[in-house]
């Protein structure tokens, strides 16, 4: 469960402010409070309820073990974006986004290995073997895949979410998500689209507190995700174990029942079967006398 969103820390933070009336996106109208100086004004009530619901499902996702990438390529989110994702042990993206992130995703895994093989050539010498020229080529590849690709090192697949700070200018991871039906959790400004976003939250994206105070609880929210896993682990094995325990009790003594009636039931099938037998034997002597006195009678 995530946190309560507090609307007071919210406008403390300058969540509410939006962008210029003429630059604005009419599908956003549901979420604008209203316009003051030709600015829109966000309504910070449905911001924090949908930070809420984002939270919950972010959290969900987290526990479950699978990975959520953030993306955020403008100057005043590159670094906050950076310190919740590493914060929550999460991928992220802050440099330029790389065309074919997720559709073509076994490339970019190709050039992920490649940072990989330098560092194991460096380690076992073979670096040190080629020419000067070689190895300044090779240094600045291993820099530049480190700059690009190296924050998603260990990304063995595709991820469960996106978590996106200005969809407008993150088009393209939008566009490559939309394909694969990856959810996309994004803060949606009042000149976006909400439309292209599974769940948004209504905030503004240009300030720098504002995007702290909305990575930070998404972040807060995942952590809390990862922390309930942990503890849903060892009580899991305990239900297990528990559960193989009362089986096996269970067992044991239907066997012993069905040993100790087996000789009971024989010992009486016996005894019935002499009875039976006795009678027959009765029944045929009388019959017997019978059929003497009856031919007697007749002659």
């Amino acid at each position: 469960m995530a946190n309560k969103v507090e609307v007071k820390e919210l406008l403390d933070a300058g969540v509410h402010f939006g962008h210029l009336t003429r630059r604005w996106n009419p599908n956003m109208a549901p979420y604008i409070y209203m316009e003051r100086n030709g600015i829109h004004i966000i309504n910070l009530y449905k911001s924090a309820a949908k930070m809420q619901e984002a939270g919950e499902a972010l959290a969900k996702i987290a526990a479950s073990g699978r990975k959520i990438l953030f993306v955020a390529t403008k100057k005043q989110a590159k670094e906050i974006v950076a310190e919740q994702a590493e914060k929550a042990n999460m991928p992220y993206i802050t440099e330029r986004w790389p065309g074919g992130m997720l559709t073509n995703f076994v490339t970019i895994r190709k050039a992920v290995k490649k940072m990989a093989s330098i560092d194991r050539m460096k380690k076992d010498g073979t670096f040190n073997s080629l020419s000067k020229k070689e190895r300044l080529q090779v240094d600045r590849l291993r820099a530049k895949l480190e700059k690009n690709l190296g924050s998603i090192s260990d990304m063995s697949r595709l991820p469960a979410a996106l978590f996106v700070v200005d969809t407008t200018r993150e088009h393209i991871a939008i566009k490559e998500a939309q394909k694969l039906n990856i959810p996309i959790f994004a803060m949606v400004d009042t000149n976006s689209d909400p439309r292209e976003v599974d769940y948004l939250i209504p905030s503004n994206d240009d300030a720098s507190k504002s995007i702290s105070k909305v990575v930070s609880y998404v972040a807060d929210a995942i952590v809390e995700g990862l922390s309930e896993r942990k503890s849903d682990k060892p009580s899991k094995k305990k239900e297990e174990k528990s559960s193989k325990e009362e089986g096996s009790e269970e067992k044991a003594p239907k066997v012993k029942k069905e040993k100790a009636e087996v000789p009971s039931n024989d010992a009486e099938d016996k005894k019935a079967m002499k009875e039976a037998k006795k009678d027959v034997k009765l029944e045929s002597k009388s019959e017997t006398l019978e059929k003497a006195k009856s031919s007697n009678e007749e002659e």
